[in-house]
């Protein structure tokens, strides 16, 4: 019985760039403290300008992590349990707790939010709430939902029933892409999210100024073509699903 092969040694450099690559993870944190205290001030521009920060950190967090390749070089310490806390105080927590404050719904209604905070909290405690290229489940987006709120001012009826509807759409199935992560029309879908965060900051900068309707527009279109991307990446994991179901049944079929 061959012995396994031990583990190569890991040098301090590496793991020093390990720490300083969960260090950069955790400044979501202080970030997501100082968009509450924004909050609490009632400047609503800051708070997405803070929130649009921590988002862009999420997004080039990880592809470091693997760059260092961080579990290899400190297995002891879960980065992915960071990332997942602060990402649902950026994406959901802090969002949500915005529509109140902000006075985007009544302050008499904020109970309500107790439905999007959980259906969340579901999503981001599921198993398979991300595959290799996927969120299954609407992805907890409610930053820039709240965000769109924010500009657009909808009647608060409106902005209830839109929450209700998105916790719903956490628990159904639908594999959503991971725009960093989909191999088909990469180049383009990174592009386009490029814009999109454009247009968010643009909005996030002066939601109510003159070029507000022109950085929604751009941001909506990606929105936009996100949504059909999606649903044709669905179908298509669905289809492969049925494909390989029909293989199985036809082998199991041919050696009985």
């Amino acid at each position: 019985m061959s012995e396994s092969a031990p583990h190569p040694e890991v040098s301090k450099q590496k793991k020093a760039l390990a720490w300083l690559i969960h260090l950069y993870t955790a400044l979501g944190l202080p970030i997501n403290l100082a968009s509450f205290i924004a909050l609490l001030n009632k400047d609503g521009s800051l708070f997405f300008q803070l929130n649009i920060l921590a988002i862009f950190i999420d997004a080039t967090d990880g592809f470091m992590a693997r760059r260092v390749k961080v579990k290899e070089a400190l297995p002891g310490f879960d980065g992915a349990k960071l990332d997942d806390l602060i990402d649902f105080l950026t994406f959901t927590f802090m969002p949500l707790v915005a529509l109140p404050t902000l006075g985007l719904i009544p302050m008499e209604w904020s109970l309500w939010l107790s439905i999007p905070l959980m259906s969340s909290a579901y999503g981001f405690c599921q198993s398979r709430a991300k595959t290799e290229d996927s969120f299954v489940g609407f992805p907890s987006y409610w930053n820039i939902i709240c965000l769109y709120l924010f500009s657009f001012e909808p009647p608060a009826w409106v902005t209830l029933s839109l929450l209700f509807w998105l916790s719903v759409m956490v628990f159904v199935p639908i594999h959503y892409v991971y725009p960093t992560r989909k191999r088909e029309l990469f180049k383009t879908t990174m592009i386009g999210g490029a814009l999109c965060g454009i247009g968010l900051l643009g909005l996030a900068l002066d939601p109510k100024g003159p070029y507000s309707t022109y950085c929604a527009t751009v941001a909506l279109c990606y929105t936009a073509y996100y949504t059909v991307l999606s649903i044709f990446h669905d179908r298509a994991i669905r289809k492969a699903s049925r494909l390989s179901s029909d293989e199985g049944r036809d082998a199991g079929g041919t050696s009985s």
